[in-house]
């Protein structure tokens, strides 16, 4: 059984593999264990310097003369939502969303298994098992939580809680400065809510109110299509050489 210190950290770099974002790019990454009772204070360190959380593993791009993965956060206190967003929101007035444990269930992982069918069958999670799926949300040693997004009902502003199955889901964590949403789905059903968009909207909300100044988005790669829709959220900071550079 292999030991991961708890209190030095230990980095890694995994072996060459093909890049899923820029065709004929081959990526790599440096990893270290999030593990133990100073995982929380090593994951806020770790998110400042453009890392990103997947399970109990903290990672970052390491590729050879590739720059494209851009670590990018949303400046909650600057950020106004424009026309179309304000359109989103309204949209999307009839749900609510609950804080809930990071314990999977069967109604997440079905949820999650029609989103990934529907929008990402030939991704790098469209062969995860049940036993994945439960790995990715509770392996983790950091104060990381499910909001979970249902209808409204009648007594939804006083119990919290909406009715109805599920129609989202996001795994978040809570860094000392902000919000980081490590991963989200949603049903592809719901397609006209624009339910990505929200969900992002949702959080920077969520981040207004807590008084935490930044909203974690993961990586923008400017020559994917997929990572698009990040660059909409302005102003944001990126991760550069120099650090944190403001745009927008």
């Amino acid at each position: 059984m292999s030991y991961h210190p708890h209190d030095t950290p230990q980095f890694y770099l995994t072996a060459p593999a093909a890049c899923p974002y820029i065709d004929g790019q081959i990526e790599r990454k440096v990893f270290t264990h999030l593990v133990g009772d100073l995982a929380p204070q090593l994951n806020d360190v770790l998110s400042e310097g453009g890392f990103r959380r997947s399970q109990n593993i903290a990672y970052r791009p390491a590729c050879d003369g590739c720059r494209a993965c851009v670590s990018v956060r949303v400046l909650v206190g600057e950020f106004r939502p424009g026309k179309s967003m304000l359109r989103i929101e309204k949209r999307n007035r009839d749900l609510i969303g609950k804080t809930v444990e990071p314990v999977p269930s069967s109604d997440q992982y079905s949820l999650f298994r029609k989103y990934i069918d529907f929008r990402h069958a030939d991704g790098g999670m469209a062969d995860m098992s049940v036993r994945d799926y439960s790995m990715m949300v509770q392996d983790t040693h950091i104060n990381t939580n499910l909001i979970e997004y249902r209808k409204r009902g009648p007594d939804s502003a006083i119990t919290g809680e909406g009715i109805g199955e599920p129609i989202a889901y996001a795994l978040t964590d809570t860094l000392h400065n902000g919000f980081s949403m490590v991963y989200s789905f949603f049903d592809p059903d719901e397609e006209k809510r624009s339910l990505g968009t929200y969900l992002i909207l949702d959080h920077i909300n969520r981040a207004r109110k807590a008084g935490l100044p930044y909203v974690y988005l993961g990586y923008w790669v400017e020559e994917s299509s997929k990572m698009a829709y990040k660059s909409r959220f302005m102003p944001q900071e990126r991760m550069s050489l120099n650090g944190w550079v403001k745009h927008g």
